[in-house]
Order: structure tokens, then sequence, then C-alpha cells
């Protein structure tokens, strides 16, 4: 019996190890991703691609308006990619100083920083009016 707990536990080890070299992959994975557009996300309900989309179309954008930023620009442009790309209903706020409160459907919603920008990106849900 000894010998088969000693299995298990030896197993149960090998499985902890897996599990954390992974979870550190990913968070290496992710501060890549941050280093690599300038962002510094300060809250997210989105898949990581999806959030890998708006911060190179934010850096392509910042990077093509050099000085001042365009915030309107910006939030035009994000608004309408996310609209094409992954169904209406997006709404964006862009600039340096904004308060929100806002309510989103699940998996669409981000707030982050790039450079010196503020960037809220989210999504709600369309539902068709009943006319009777």
């Amino acid at each position: 019996m000894e010998g088969v707990e000693l299995e298990l536990e030896r197993r149960s080890k090998f499985l902890n190890s897996l599990i954390q070299q992974k979870k550190k992959a990913k968070e290496e994975q992710e501060q890549e991703q941050k280093d690599e557009f300038n962002v510094r996300v300060r809250a997210s309900d989105m898949p990581l691609s999806v959030q890998k989309r708006a911060f190179s179309l934010s850096r392509e954008l910042l990077n093509a308006t050099p000085g001042k930023a365009d915030n309107k620009r910006l939030a035009l442009a994000l608004k309408k990619d996310f609209d094409s790309a992954y169904g209406p209903a997006w709404h964006c706020i862009v600039g340096t100083s904004f308060g929100s409160y806002v309510t989103h459907s699940v998996g669409g919603f981000i707030y982050f920083q790039i450079d010196k920008v503020y960037v809220l990106l989210f999504k709600t849900a369309v539902e068709p009016l009943d006319h009777q």
C-alpha cells in the first residue's frame, strides 16, 4: 500500500509542476504582449486574442498620428473595427480623464492605458424591439 501512496504523490507533484509551468508561460506571454504595445490593462473581461486586436489597432493609429493623439478618431476606428469583426453594439470611449459606469456583454469589456491615453471598449447586447 505504501508504494501506491508514493506513486500517487509523485504523480501529483508532476502534475502540479506542469500546471505551474503553464501558468508561468501564460504570464510571460501576457507580459510580452503588454510590453510590445506599451499597454497597461486596468480591467478586462475579454479573450486575449481580442485584447491583442484592440492593442494592435490602437498602437497602429497612435503611431500614425504623431504628437497629440486624436481621441475621437481612435474611438471611431476601434468601434468600427470591432463592430465589423465581432458584431454590432460596440462602444468606445478614449481620453485622458473620464468617468464611466457601464453594463457590458460577457467577454466584451476592456479598459486599458496605451501611452498616456485611456481606452474603454465594451459591447452591449442588441435585442430587437417588439412592436405590437
